[in-house]
C-alpha cells in the first residue's frame, strides 16, 4: 500500500478513537470518573462560589483580560508572534531564490 494513505488512515483512526474516551472528565472532579468527591459535596463547593463571587461584586468573572495570561493580553502576544513568522516568511519570500528579478 501507499505509505501517505497508511499513514493518513492511522490518524484518522487515532482522531476517531478519540471520540469515544473520556477526555473532560477531569473538570468534574470525581464526579462519576471514580474520584473522592461526590456530588454533594461538589454542590456544596458550588453554592461557596456563588455565594463569594455575591459578596464581592468588583471582583468580576475572574478572568483578567487585559493580563499576559489572559484574553486580550494572550491575543496580543499570540499575534506579535504570528505576525514576526508571518513578516519573516514575506521578507525571505521577496528576497529568495524564487523572487522575480526587477
Amino acid at each position: 500500500m501507499n505509505k501517505p494513505i497508511v499513514i493518513g488512515a492511522a490518524i484518522l483512526a487515532l482522531f476517531v478513537a478519540s471520540t469515544f474516551l473520556p477526555m473532560a472528565a477531569a473538570q468534574y472532579a470525581g464526579v462519576g470518573g471514580g474520584g473522592k468527591v461526590n456530588l454533594e459535596e461538589q454542590l456544596a463547593l458550588a453554592k461557596a462560589k456563588v455565594s463569594k463571587a455575591a459578596e464581592n461584586p468588583a471582583s468580576g468573572s475572574g478572568t483578567p483580560y487585559l493580563d499576559a495570561n489572559g484574553v486580550i493580553g494572550g491575543s496580543v502576544i499570540v499575534g506579535a508572534v504570528f505576525g514576526g513568522i508571518a513578516i519573516a516568511f514575506i521578507v525571505k519570500g521577496r528576497s529568495g531564490r524564487f523572487a522575480k528579478a526587477k
